[in-house]
């Protein structure tokens, strides 16, 4: 079984992902990482990946359909895959369906993690974290118990990710709608999207998605 995840940044893709991983035994393949690990290995392709990425361009959707494919020959991706930050564009969805279709591969399901998008800023930009132990807060819905120390250590040290900031989640959320959201109809015509509220609690979210994969709804 082979799953595409969509929604914006903050959308909890990754919190499914992980979810759908231990409920089914899937690979989970977040291009990011995939990315990461391949410049790591210093392999051909990962030093090609490297100077790209270094040099501010894009990745090309070349480069990413041959990764991919790579990383979806290793017997350990045979059970299926969770693809978590691509396709982006319908030009690399129709590529990714070529591809999978020569392993006798397929998109089985697409689900798209709707959101309100000023819900998600006001839930992204009162995020913060103790600069000590890591743990996380929400200024909107998870303080600490005792204001400005934190629950797990005391410190009373606080700060907040560079592109949690509204302006910076605006921005994101623009690109996703402008870049990515074409997409939609492109697996809609195939049949094979869904679409779960996002704005429910993570348990929630779960049973959505477990539903529409196992077919109940």
């Amino acid at each position: 079984m082979n799953i595409i995840l969509l929604g914006p940044p903050g959308a909890g893709k990754g919190t499914q992902a992980q979810r759908l991983k231990e409920n089914y035994g899937l690979m989970h393949l977040s291009t990011g990482d995939m990315l990461r690990q391949e410049i790591a290995k210093g392999s051909d392709l990962g030093k090609q990946i490297k100077e790209t990425v270094d040099s501010g361009e894009f990745i090309s959707d070349a480069i990413m359909i041959d990764l991919l494919s790579h990383v979806l020959e290793q017997p350990d991706y045979r059970v299926g895959v969770i693809l978590d930050g691509f396709p982006r564009t319908e030009r690399q969805a129709a590529a990714l369906d070529v591809m999978l279709k020569s392993k006798k591969m397929s998109v089985d399901h697409v689900v798209e993690i709707r959101v309100d998008d000023e819900a998600l800023i006001k839930r992204i930009a009162g995020r913060y974290m103790c600069s000590e132990c890591g743990a996380c807060y929400n200024e909107f819905s998870k303080k600490p118990v005792e204001e400005g120390l934190c629950d797990v250590c005391g410190s009373s040290k606080f700060e907040r990710r560079a592109d949690d900031k509204e302006e910076t989640v605006r921005a994101r959320l623009k690109t996703y709608r402008q870049e990515t959201m074409p997409i939609i109809p492109y697996y809609l015509k195939k049949g094979v999207l869904r679409e779960v509220n996002g704005m429910l609690g993570i348990d929630r979210v779960s049973e959505q998605i477990n539903a529409l994969l196992e077919g109940s709804v």
